[in-house]
């Protein structure tokens, strides 16, 4: 979800090309400040900025290590929600399955659009402006639901207080609305922006320096300049994108929940058949 973070506002492709900017210009001024460094006659020698330089790299390498750790972390984590909702939802499906009806059909259905709701997350092109939007909308679908199950539960408990059929289906309940929860407040959080903003402070002075030698040796490297952007913008880019929940190419995979939603459907059709197998045998017996 879009946020007041600056990084939030721009596409992932933006923040590959603000990137290579920051690199180039880094640098640019580094070299710039380290001709006018060289003219004079007391300046620095070449080699004595080695150590300096590689000072503010392996600094700069051990940020990019750890911010891309917090933003590996995170995927992996919204993998495991969803994993954990899927099991907790097909849980649910199966106990409410034990339950008297009414409320066996009807937790039954709620369910099912429970997980249609998630399925059309997947399938809606959400990477449009009012993305935002359509995930609140969806989110307060799912609460809705989820109140409505709930209900349900208020029923069955105040019905018979000491039935372990109801007990354990008011408990997966329970853990549904829990994993809900968790995963809607691992998708609003992002790194923490002070991270990035250090990380670009420590990008630019390490680059700045870099160039500052490179003016002080007088010689040319655009293209190293170049390879040098590149690469580490490349970097930046694949930490944004393991960051994002919506946008680039690394995913969570959605194919359980869309598996379930497959599952569910079919047992719903096979029900269905059955009580219309039912109905003609019942009139019979009359």
């Amino acid at each position: 979800m879009k946020t007041d973070f600056w990084m939030d506002q721009i596409p992932l492709w933006g923040i590959f090309f603000f990137t290579v900017a920051v690199v180039l210009v880094s640098i640019w001024v580094g070299m710039f400040l380290g001709q006018r460094r060289r003219r004079k006659p007391d300046h620095e020698a070449e080699g004595s900025l080695g150590t300096i330089i590689s000072a503010t790299l392996g600094l700069l390498a051990f940020m990019l290590a750890f911010t891309f750790g917090i933003a590996s972390e995170r995927f992996q984590v919204r993998r495991q929600l969803l994993l954990d909702e899927v099991n907790a939802i097909r849980t649910t499906y199966l106990r409410a399955g034990l339950l008297l009806e009414p409320h066996r059909s009807q937790i039954r259905k709620l369910l099912s659009d429970y997980v249609d709701i998630r399925v059309e997350l997947v399938t809606e092109n959400i990477k449009e402006q009012g993305q935002e939007q359509v995930f609140q909308e969806a989110f307060s679908r799912s609460e809705s639901l989820q109140d409505q199950m709930w209900s349900h539960a208020l029923v069955l408990a105040e019905a018979d207080r000491s039935s372990e059929i109801d007990a354990l289906f008011i408990s997966a309940l329970n853990e549904l609305i829990d994993l809900h929860a968790s995963r809607v407040t691992v998708f609003r959080y992002h790194i923490p922006p002070m991270i990035w903003h250090v990380l670009y402070f420590i990008t630019i002075l390490s680059m700045a320096t870099a160039g500052y030698q490179i003016g002080l040796s007088g010689k040319s490297v655009l293209k190293v300049a170049v390879v040098l952007a590149l690469t580490f913008s490349a970097v930046v880019f694949l930490i944004a994108d393991l960051d994002s929940p919506v946008e680039g190419r690394l995913q969570v995979s959605q194919r359980p929940m869309l598996e379930l939603q497959q599952k569910i459907q079919m047992s719903e059709g096979q029900s269905g058949a059955s009580e219309k197998m039912e109905m003609p045998a019942g009139r019979n017996r009359k």
